[in-house]
């Protein structure tokens, strides 16, 4: 029964596509939230993820799924359209694209940030690199050449 009625009372968030029992997402309408910044995700669970890791102050934007022309999912089958809304309301200075690093996550990064650079808005992407913990002798060759173009100073 309980899980019948939270297929009944769960649904996305109008205005970021989280999962929500309300119209509007406890999140978007924390208003101690960074309000300038919206983090673009592929679905549900990375904003779980990323909550859980207490760092992240903005908005989220959840895409619910990411281009992948070989399973004819386009731009208009993910959750684009209300970002496009969102970014335009000037209070929005960044976004940051927090696809995975897979070809569709990078397709759909890729194709964000070129539909926003006609737009006055930073646009970034999450750093990639070799996890807290990993031996580098275990590192595969992208997640090394990732590391080291997205080294800082220290």
């Amino acid at each position: 029964q309980a899980l019948s009625e939270a297929k009944d009372k769960l649904h996305h968030c109008s205005v970021c596509g989280n999962l929500t029992d309300e119209e509007v997402c406890s999140i978007c309408k924390d208003e101690l939230r960074d309000q300038s910044t919206i983090l673009v995700v592929e679905n549900v669970k990375d904003v779980f993820s990323i909550e859980k890791a207490s760092q992240y102050r903005g908005l989220y934007h959840v895409l619910n799924g990411v281009l992948s022309p070989m399973e004819g999912m386009g731009p208009e089958d993910i959750n684009l359209n209300t970002l496009w809304k969102r970014v335009a309301d000037k209070k929005v200075k960044e976004v940051i694209i927090a696809t995975s690093s897979t070809p569709e996550g990078e397709t759909t990064a890729l194709y964000i940030s070129r539909v926003l650079q006609e737009i006055d808005v930073l646009v970034s992407r999450i750093g990639y690199g070799v996890p807290v913990g990993l031996n580098l002798e275990y590192a595969d060759d992208l997640t090394l050449t990732k590391a080291i173009e997205n080294c800082k100073k220290i």
